[in-house]
């Protein structure tokens, strides 16, 4: 059933095509095939397919700690968008993402696995309704609407509310892209595509949005799981989260968040997810979703 929001959506992106139909090559797309291969090498000798899903991401996440810190690796073309994937440098969301969609893909024992596998199942999560079609609107770019978005269609559950007493973040307008054009190389070499991006933010001011406050995190922290995904609300401008990463509960029982760190310029287990939202004073607390098994 087409909704009068996936209507607009749909009608913002076919306003603005953008070279719609179009991919890129995927020497373009896809980096650090030798990485890629090393790791399900190992997932096909550990036999990660067995795995639940929650262990397969968490497996994938420690196999790319370490990985250096590269913002946005996801602007690659300046017109054509595409599934990507860069195993040499990754970002806050290409971390998460990456992790999910390894382990989506080793659902299934087999003998081999293509970077095609893997791009098909970044485009399946990136991509509103899990297709791309060459047009940059196509993508999910706010973190809130990526958990509606998956949530909707079966791949992740929103379990934000079911861990706590949750808060609305009012007062806030989601205008990043639109205000920090210059830092997006397909809107700066595309302008025709900022007032898509302008009406798409305004879209999503439309929905309400609550979240755990990070005073009450460390409260809740058991009952996360490793594999969650944990998104990191700001009182900064212009976003609603500003952060993601991964929970990773090591032995001794402690839930740590495990991203990609600006700060650090790698991928890190860091201090528990309260500790690290504590630390830094523009935290406001976290929504969290749960991946689900792909449905066959």
């Amino acid at each position: 059933m087409l909704t009068r929001r996936r209507f607009l959506l749909a009608a913002l992106c076919s306003a603005f095509p953008a070279l719609a139909g179009e991919h890129l090559p995927q020497t373009a797309a896809f980096i650090g095939k030798k990485k890629f291969d090393l790791i399900v090498a190992r997932a096909s000798n550990e036999k990660w397919s067995q795995l639940a899903l929650a262990d397969r991401i968490t497996r994938a996440a420690l196999a790319m700690q370490g990985t250096a810190y590269v913002g946005f690796t996801l602007e690659i073309d300046d017109h054509i968008e595409s599934p990507s994937v860069n195993f040499n440098g990754l970002d806050c969301w290409t971390f998460f993402e990456t992790a999910l969609g390894i382990a989506r893909m080793l659902r299934q024992a087999k003998t081999s696995y293509t970077p095609s596998d893997l791009l098909r199942e970044i485009e399946w999560t990136r991509y509103r309704g899990g297709q791309c079609h060459g047009n940059y609107l196509e993508r999910i770019h706010y973190l809130e609407e990526w958990f509606r978005d998956n949530d909707r269609r079966g791949n992740v559950k929103d379990i934000t509310k079911s861990l706590a007493s949750t808060v609305p973040l009012e007062g806030r307008k989601i205008d990043e892209m639109t205000v920090l054009w210059k830092s997006y190389r397909y809107l700066r070499n595309n302008p025709s595509l900022r007032p898509g991006m302008a009406k798409m933010e305004a879209e999503l001011q439309t929905h309400p949005f609550r979240y755990i406050p990070k005073a009450a995190v460390a409260g809740i922290e058991s009952k996360i799981q490793s594999g969650d995904i944990i998104g990191i609300v700001t009182h900064k401008p212009h976003v609603y989260c500003s952060h993601v990463g991964l929970a990773l509960r090591s032995q001794d029982g402690v839930c740590h968040f495990m991203h990609a760190s600006a700060t650090k310029k790698r991928v890190i287990i860091d201090a528990s997810i309260s500790d690290y939202l504590h630390s830094i004073k523009s935290h406001a607390g976290i929504v969290v979703a749960r991946p689900h098994p792909p449905l066959e």
